[in-house]
């Protein structure tokens, strides 16, 4: 009764209006309430809300029947006091679906929303409270990994990724290689004296399920001496072209240079072309005559080294397109090849030693045609019968 004087008597100044409104706040504070008096704990506390950053949290709370004024505070910061908002945060509000509730409604909630919150309700007989804690959880995001860079090979590397969110996210490594090689989880990765094959992308990873990972990529450029993986040999005729291959690998690509024997060859240079690519080089040798055979040199350069190869260009002899042997003369041998292997055949008898001339020597070729036809038993009788 006394307080209510006090506070009625606050009122009457306008001067003193705000103070009045935090003294009739602590009728409905735990904190406020006199000595020894008890609280009832009625309502079932809620221990943890958790939503994602960005959604809409709602934090729910209702009025008993005979409850007269309810309130939300955030740790020690009044957000409304009855209908009053105290709070100026556009995305804060009071949800009334009905007449009980008095729940809080926080829009695109942040980090910053995230602690603990008390719903205080008065009732006729002594205030109860609600205790909720909003947790925020937060996507990783990766804020920073280190720069694409270029590096010689056989040295040391450190790459760095560092990521936030809420939980605390976990940091992984993948190698982007045909073999795909994992590394260990944490910020930073360590490659000690790195070669040639582990040049290429490195993705970061950054995940703790609330979405989905976040993802970056760093460059490592390996740099490293050229080294000729082939040279191609080559043989041409007088008159013809010359060609002769040279492939590398080296990083950066190399500078090329020819020579022939201890002389460097350039473009333009008696039928000579060169032509140069990433990792390759072609020397061509138009209408190759006999100052053109000899012993041929590609020079690869880098700012890492150097490396060469050499081989001789040779002189091929073509086969004549003249033969000894006329066609009829290939022709009667190809004949007679064939005849000898061909099925078996009989010589044919002398007539001369049986007597027989003329017109008896005609017949008896045509008989003989007959014969050859017939059983070796039908021959001898047919012969012995024409000599009777």
């Amino acid at each position: 009764m006394d307080m209510m004087m006090l506070v009625q008597g606050a009122a009457c100044c306008s001067n003193q209006w705000l103070a009045a409104v935090i003294l009739s706040l602590c009728c409905l504070l735990p904190s406020c309430l006199p000595a020894g008096q008890s609280m009832d704990f009625q309502w079932p506390a809620v221990d943890n809300l958790v939503v994602r950053q960005g959604e809409t949290a709602m934090l729910r709370c209702f009025l008993e029947e005979g409850a007269s004024k309810g309130a939300w505070l955030n740790r020690s910061s009044i957000i409304f006091a009855g209908g009053d908002k105290w709070s100026v945060d556009p995305r804060v509000s009071i949800a009334t679906s009905s007449k009980q509730e008095y729940s809080l409604r926080i829009q695109k909630v942040d980090v910053s929303d995230d602690g603990p919150y008390t719903c205080s309700v008065q009732t006729e007989h002594s205030p109860r409270t609600l205790q909720v804690h909003l947790t925020v959880h937060v996507s990783p995001k990766i804020y920073d990994i280190s720069s694409d860079m270029t590096v010689n090979e056989g040295t040391n590397v450190s790459l760095i990724c560092l990521a936030t969110g809420k939980p605390e996210p976990s940091i992984s490594w993948r190698h982007i290689s045909p073999s795909a090689k994992q590394f260990g989880s944490g910020q930073y990765l360590d490659i000690y004296g790195i070669t040639r094959d582990q040049a290429g992308d490195y993705e970061c990873s950054a995940e703790n399920d609330v979405s989905f990972p976040d993802v970056k990529k760093v460059k490592v450029t390996v740099n490293f001496a050229p080294t000729i993986l082939e040279i191609t040999p080559t043989g041409v005729s007088l008159g013809r072209t010359g060609l002769i291959r040279c492939e590398t690998a080296a990083v950066p690509a190399p500078v090329f240079e020819w020579y022939k024997g201890e002389k460097k060859l350039t473009n333009g240079q008696r039928g000579i072309r060169i032509q140069n690519y990433n990792t390759r080089s072609i020397l061509t040798v138009s209408n190759v005559t006999e100052e053109h055979f000899g012993n041929y040199t590609c020079v690869a350069v880098n700012k890492l080294g150097t490396s060469n190869a050499s081989l001789p260009l040779n002189q091929i002899i073509e086969p004549s397109t003249t033969s000894p042997v006329t066609s009829s003369a290939k022709y009667s041998v190809k004949h007679y090849a064939r005849s000898s292997s061909d099925k078996p055949h009989y010589a044919a008898p002398s007539t001369a030693q049986y007597g027989i001339t003329g017109r008896a020597e005609i017949l008896f070729s045509c008989w003989y045609l007959v014969l050859t036809l017939s059983s070796f038993t039908s021959i001898i009788y047919l012969k012995n019968a024409i000599i009777q």
